[in-house]
């Protein structure tokens, strides 16, 4: 059985054993720099997640805070093996890809009400699409006003 090594974070290990020589506490990464916790939004099947996470910036002038999303591409080691919805603690590393720089050192857990804010997150991408008709439709469901008025006054002529 291969041995955990420390990545200099308190952090608990994973169970699991991997053979991935991206994963900090297997393989030959070393992990620096920035660390963030957020909820995994996506999941792929290349050992790569979409991790974003919400922050608040005060604007001067008025006064008052914005909510801003980050999402970062991360690499989900197969000992981790984080899922959608799950709180995850990632840390920087050297690039990995074109878009990869971090990788995730723990699962954190489920996020609580996951579920819900994906809904509601759907439901407003509905709301703001236009609704497309086809013009066959339109055709049958215009009224045949027209036609009836010019045989009435055809009639009376």
């Amino acid at each position: 059985m291969k041995q955990t090594k420390t990545i200099g974070i308190k952090v608990k290990a994973p169970t699991k054993e991997c053979a991935d020589k991206k994963c900090p506490f297997h393989g030959n990464i070393k992990v620096r720099g920035r660390a963030f916790t957020g909820i995994v939004l996506k999941k792929d099947v290349h050992r790569s997640a979409t991790v974003e996470w919400t922050r608040k910036i005060k604007i001067p002038k008025y006064e008052r805070f914005e909510k801003k999303r980050t999402k970062i591409h991360v690499h989900n080691p197969s000992c981790i093996d984080a899922s959608e919805g799950d709180n995850v603690k990632i840390m920087e590393c050297r690039p990995l890809s074109k878009t990869k720089n971090f990788v995730v050192i723990e699962n954190l857990g489920k996020q609580f009400g996951f579920e819900q804010m994906e809904e509601a997150r759907e439901e407003s991408k509905k709301k703001d699409k236009p609704v497309v008709v086809d013009e066959k439709e339109l055709e049958d469901t215009k009224e045949p006003s027209k036609e009836l008025e010019e045989e009435k006054t055809d009639e009376t002529n």
